[in-house]
């Protein structure tokens, strides 16, 4: 009878296995509110480290804290990303060598020139030059026009044609056409000024070459200067005749802005 008392007492026993379920999850809340905090703080070398030390700890083989692995893989991605993004550095030199590709771009179109130039027996009439901020055609006026008048002469129309089929070479490039005069006030009652007379002489060039279809007219644009922007003196009529020019420009996209001009080239 005593052995059957002592057997049932012991079979009410409480069972306290549900304690190790209840400590593996306190555990684990303890970890989360720790890595919630260490998330929150900047130093991301104490948090690997303490992640590291968590997984250590409590990884049952998956491991309950991956967030090492995952820092690891962030910064790598990061490396990466900043890897694809062009530097300041990266820029420059590809605005060198673009600059660089323009620079023998245009000397080769000023060669094409010049070789046009003597092989037409021009020398005297046309010149070019080449700084850092544009390679410049000038044309004197006794090449293009009769004295006071703007419209460009027959049989110079064909120069017009063979340096707008040359300009092909650079679509992409905006270009000045301009006009310049002499001091001498104009007299004739067809131009009340140089003003005049020269914004009409390069706008009527500007078109001929515009005649051209492979040429981009927003690209283009003409301009007057009259007697103020003078190469020569105008003391004496060679001065003067150097002065009475159209001038077609065409403008680097790739130079050091705030300089000055500088001439690398003028043949």
């Amino acid at each position: 009878m005593s052995k059957k008392t002592r057997r049932e007492h012991h079979e009410e026993h409480a069972d306290e296995s549900w304690l190790l379920p209840y400590a593996d999850l306190l555990t684990l809340l303890l970890a989360l509110f720790i890595v919630m905090y260490a998330m929150s703080t900047i130093d991301n070398k104490k948090f690997e480290e303490m992640s590291k030390a968590f997984n250590t700890a409590l990884s049952t083989g998956n491991g309950v804290l991956s967030f090492n692995s995952e820092v690891k893989t962030e910064k790598s991605s990061s490396k990466n990303s900043d890897n694809t993004l062009p530097t300041s550095s990266d820029k420059k030199k590809q605005r060198e060598l673009l600059a660089k590709q323009e620079q023998e771009d245009m000397e080769k179109l000023k060669k094409q020139l010049d070789q046009y130039i003597n092989n037409n027996g021009l020398t005297n009439l046309l010149n070019t030059k080449l700084n850092q901020s544009e390679l410049t055609i000038s044309i004197r006026d006794n090449a293009l026009f009769d004295i006071g008048s703007a419209v460009v002469k027959p049989e110079s129309r064909q120069l017009a044609v063979a340096i707008s089929n040359m300009l092909q070479q650079f679509p992409s490039y905006n270009v000045i056409v301009s006009g310049h005069t002499d001091n001498m006030p104009i007299s004739n009652s067809e131009y009340a000024s140089n003003w005049d007379l020269s914004s009409d002489r390069a706008l009527h060039f500007m078109k001929i070459l515009l005649t051209n279809p492979n040429l981009n007219p927003s690209k283009f644009t003409s301009t007057a200067y009259g007697e103020y922007h003078p190469v020569a003196s105008n003391n004496s009529d060679v001065g003067r005749a150097k002065n009475r020019r159209v001038e077609v420009s065409i403008i680097r996209k790739y130079t050091d802005g705030g300089e000055q001009q500088l001439q690398v080239q003028n043949k």
